[in-house]
Formats: C-alpha cells, sequence, structure tokens
C-alpha cells in the first residue's frame, strides 16, 4: 500500500475532517458525564459504521459506554486470518460541560483550530474515521484486519476499560494509541509508569494544654513520613515521589489522632517502579505508639522503548516515504498506552 496517496485524499477531505472534528468538540463530553458519553458513543458508533466498519457498543454501568469497531471487509485485506492492529482512542475528556463558552471551537487565520477536547483526542477520532474511509474510497488493501477501540474513562486512569483494553492488546500484531504528540509532532515512544499510595496515619488525641503527654500526635509522624517518601526521589533517573494532599487533625488545641497523605510516584523504567513501590509499603512508624497502613500500589507501568523502538522505526520509515520526518520522544504524563 502507497502512504503517499493518502495525502490528497485527505487534501479533499479537509473541510468535511474539520467539520467532524467541531462535532465531536462540541458534544462535550467530561468524563463523569455518563449520559453525554453515552450518547456521543453511539452517534460514533453510526460514524464507523458508515466508515464500513461493524461496530459493538459496550455497555458499562459505572462510566460511559465503550465502543469496539472493525474492520474486517476481505476485499480491503490481504490477510483477514492475521492478528489485527488494534487502534486505540478514548473519547473522554478532562473539560467540564460549559467550557465551550469560554472556550468555543474555533479556526483562526492561520489553519489552528480549538476547543476544548480537540487535542486530546476529538481530532484523533475524527482521523481514524477518515483514514478507514479512505483505504475504501481509494480501493487499497491493508495486511491486517483492524480493530478500533475507542473507551469512555481514559482520564481516570481507565478504570472500567483497563480489562477490555488488555484482552484487545492480548489479541493484536501491535497497538497505535492515538493520544496527541509532544511540541512538534514528535511521536511518544516512552511514557513514565505511574504509582499511588494513600498513608494513613492513626494516634491517640489529647488536649495540648493540660495533658499532651497522654497524646501521640499524627501529625508529628506525617512530618517524618513525607520527609521519607520524599527522599526517593531520584531526579538523575527520572524518578518522582510526591505528596500532593494531606489532612490531619480536628483542632490546634488537641493532638491530633489522625492523618492521611497521597502520594504520586513516576518513573522511566520497571526497576525504578520497582524500588519505590517496595520501599512505600515498607514504611514503619518513626513516633512510638502510632499506626500506619499504606494501601496502593502500580496503577500503569512505564511503557519503555525496548517495546515500541521495532514500531516507531516501522512508523518512521513509513513517514520518510510521505515526506515526513518523524522524532520520537516520551512524556510523565499516563495513558491507556500502559
Amino acid at each position: 500500500m502507497n502512504p503517499r496517496k493518502f495525502i490528497p485524499f485527505f487534501k479533499q477531505q479537509e473541510s468535511q475532517i474539520l467539520e467532524t472534528v467541531a462535532e465531536h468538540v462540541k458534544e462535550e463530553t467530561p468524563t463523569d458525564e455518563k449520559q453525554r458519553l453515552d450518547a456521543f458513543c453511539a452517534r460514533l458508533a453510526d460514524r464507523f459504521s458508515a466508515a464500513g466498519l461493524e461496530t459493538e457498543i459496550l455497555q458499562n454501568r459505572k462510566r460511559g459506554n465503550h465502543l469496539r469497531a472493525r474492520f474486517l471487509n476481505a476485499e480491503h485485506i490481504a490477510q483477514p486470518a492475521s492478528p489485527p492492529a488494534l487502534v486505540l482512542c478514548h473519547y473522554d475528556t478532562v473539560w467540564p460541560v460549559g467550557s465551550l463558552e469560554s472556550h468555543p471551537f474555533r479556526v483562526d487565520d492561520q489553519g489552528w483550530a480549538y476547543g476544548p477536547g480537540i487535542f486530546d483526542m476529538q481530532s484523533s477520532l475524527a482521523l481514524v474515521e477518515y483514514v478507514l474511509r479512505g483505504i475504501q474510497s481509494m480501493n487499497l488493501r491493508l495486511p491486517r484486519p483492524v480493530t478500533v477501540l475507542a473507551t469512555s474513562d481514559e482520564e481516570v486512569g481507565s478504570q472500567t476499560s483497563r480489562k477490555l483494553i488488555e484482552e484487545e492488546a492480548r489479541q493484536a500484531a501491535y497497538v497505535l494509541v492515538m493520544e496527541p504528540p509532544l511540541p512538534g509532532g514528535v511521536l511518544k515512544t516512552t511514557r513514565k509508569g505511574g504509582a499511588h499510595y494513600s498513608v494513613s496515619i492513626t494516634g491517640r488525641a489529647a488536649h495540648a494544654g493540660v495533658e499532651p503527654e497522654k497524646g501521640v500526635s499524627a501529625v508529628e509522624e506525617l512530618a517524618h513520613q513525607v520527609l521519607a517518601l520524599h527522599r526517593l526521589t531520584d531526579m538523575e533517573a527520572g524518578t518522582t515521589v510526591n505528596v500532593g494532599v494531606v489532612a490531619a487533625g480536628t483542632r490546634p488545641n488537641v493532638v491530633a489522632a489522625h492523618a492521611e497523605a497521597f502520594v504520586d510516584v513516576r518513573a522511566w523504567d520497571s526497576t525504578e517502579m520497582e524500588r519505590v513501590d517496595r520501599e512505600i509499603l515498607g514504611l514503619k512508624p518513626k513516633v512510638a505508639g502510632i499506626q500506619l497502613e499504606v494501601t496502593g500500589g502500580v496503577n500503569r507501568p512505564p511503557l519503555e522503548k525496548a517495546v515500541t523502538g521495532a514500531l516507531f522505526e516501522q512508523a518512521q520509515d513509513i513517514g520518510r516515504k510521505m515526506g515526513l520526518d518523524l522524532q520520537e520522544g516520551g512524556t510523565g504524563g499516563g495513558s491507556a498506552a500502559t
């Protein structure tokens, strides 16, 4: 298949693609708005069906429904029995309903389009649709089937879609994740892994003025633990441990009986993730009489170059044939890619 054929096709379809992007953006689909998400999912299923895909809406009680669509047209697939390529998307955004009032969809005089969720990833959904339309319009043949998975909860850690993503990924030859690139169109081939922990501290309350000796301060313990946690950071390795939220105490004149800290961890490789995970789960009290409980763990493993290298080289080669000089980079943000 000659990828250069897509350039004139996309130029011809530019206005329709932009119109589709605008429709997606104007739907407003924050992760916590199930009714909006379900309506968007249904309309996306209709669009993918019109593009020649077999669609299936996967009902989801906790979040928005998910969409699985398969491109199986034997006329356009050289090896129908081959493992599919999985194209992974999401349609939820971090923008609350009403964001269009302050950030309306618009296209400036230089051709740049703006709007809530347009970059992550309503534009990607439109591009996937029109690539598959182009394959049929130009009568091209793909080497293998394609599965498109569009989920509704990526922005909150793929809580209800993780199992579905993993099942589809195991069956696929490779996965293309339609997350936006880094500035300049740099493709993300590495991502930091992420972990979250809760540190719960229980002490003993007492009146700070009358009988402070009877108290065991959870706040004092919290101070020790925050410092210990931050010492696990290794900037040279790119590993960060951040205590981002703390809560403690009831009144200034009461020795605090309870405190809690919420911790975010990011690391580039599995060895570092394992080191920090082991240290955090093994935290011990520093103050006599304190009870300490740590819960949580690794939410997303790191996406490492050893996994993505060969696929990027193939994409880079295709890019050269289209006149593109694709580069790669990494990000500390998580995604369904991991």
